[in-house]
């Protein structure tokens, strides 16, 4: 199932592990890059490859987040929704996303570029309100700049593009 040169990756994660229990995340990070969400199959698929029960496997992939169980558009956009986010506006964020995307939260828009979540805390809470989409952090949120950025992501410039074009954003926005 996996790629050849996925299985070295599995097989070098393996050698820096000292039980394949130790190893279920790294590996389990690798399937969803190849996948790009991790199934049920999939889930059977690392149990068998690595030795470990079912169950495990479950265990991890439904405790935390950053695994996604289902499939998820080109850009998977997610608001924090924990409590210094919550202070200071993510909830009209997710509103106003929804709005934008036209989808609600847990759902993919259908031309399946955008897929709306909200997660609990990303770790930056001095610049809350925050969102990832995919592996970049967009922090002290506005509704402009969330145009701004859906934008960018429509036009093709995404991730790392995007998050310079933001940068560049914020750098304009404090000259003036």
């Amino acid at each position: 199932m996996f790629t050849e040169e996925n299985l070295r990756k599995v097989e070098e994660i393996k050698k820096r592990y000292p039980t394949a229990k130790a190893a279920v995340l790294p590996v389990l990070w690798v399937a969803q890059e190849q996948f790009g969400w991790i199934s049920e199959e999939v889930m059977h698929y690392i149990a068998d490859l690595l030795g470990v029960p079912f169950s495990h496997i479950l265990g991890v992939v439904t405790f935390y987040t950053m695994y996604n169980r289902r499939p998820v558009g080109k850009y998977h956009v997610q608001v924090c929704a924990n409590v210094s986010c919550m202070l200071r506006g993510a909830d009209n964020m997710v509103e106003h996303l929804e709005k934008r995307l036209g989808v609600k939260v847990g759902q993919t828009t259908p031309d399946k570029l955008f897929t709306l979540s909200e997660v609990e805390c990303l770790g930056s809470c001095g610049t809350a309100p925050m969102m990832q989409v995919n592996d970049d952090y967009y922090e002290g949120l506005t509704f402009d700049k969330i145009d701004r950025l859906l934008e960018q992501f429509r036009d093709g410039k995404g991730d790392h593009e995007g998050k310079r074009a933001e940068i560049r954003t914020q750098n304009e926005e404090s000259k003036g």
